[in-house]
């Protein structure tokens, strides 16, 4: 790599890292030290096709991708994150209800497997349609739908708290059905 392609890299990666290195930890359900190595091979990968890369944030977005389904397609079991008791439910009012539901989505997404956390990951955070997301992860738009739909089930389930956390203020109005006569 030649000094320039180098400057532009270092520019990249001090310019870049930070985000890349939010989607690296969401993917890889809030671990930050696997955070931290998938964003890092991510980017040695990117070094060296440096000069080569037309968009330089999606080639290393789309490493960062792969790499978390090849994790996942390992054979060995993951460890799982074990909790004694449920955390307890906020209302909306607390003054920390946006840092409360940051900490209960992170828990409840690390414990989500690792193809539902990144179809949520690349569906919702990065607000990719679900053909960007079946092409990437290699599959039909289909198992693209039903993975979406069963992990946000799993996700309501393992955190419930989150509908109380999110829910309105103010009650909705609710109106009677109205009976229709021809």
């Amino acid at each position: 790599m030649d000094a320039e392609a180098q400057d532009s890299f270092r520019e990249f990666v001090e310019h870049r890292s930070s985000a890349l290195l939010k989607t690296a930890v969401l993917l890889s359900g809030g671990d930050r030290h696997t955070a931290e190595d998938l964003l890092q091979n991510a980017l040695i990968k990117a070094a060296g096709r440096w000069h080569r890369i037309d968009e330089p944030e999606a080639y290393v977005r789309q490493i960062l991708y792969r790499q978390q389904i090849s994790r996942w397609r390992l054979k060995w079991p993951r460890r799982e994150l074990s909790v004694a008791e449920p955390p307890e439910g906020r209302t909306a009012d607390d003054d920390s209800s946006a840092a409360e539901v940051r900490l209960v989505m992170r828990s409840a997404l690390a414990r989500l497997t690792a193809r539902q956390r990144t179809v949520l990951v690349l569906r919702y955070f990065e607000d990719l349609p679900e053909a960007d997301v079946a092409r990437i992860l290699g599959c039909s738009v289909g198992t693209v739908r039903s993975t979406t739909h069963r992990s946000l089930a799993r996700l309501r389930t393992l955190a419930p708290e989150l509908a109380a956390l999110n829910a309105p203020s103010r009650p909705s109005r609710d109106f009677a059905p109205v009976e229709v006569r021809p």
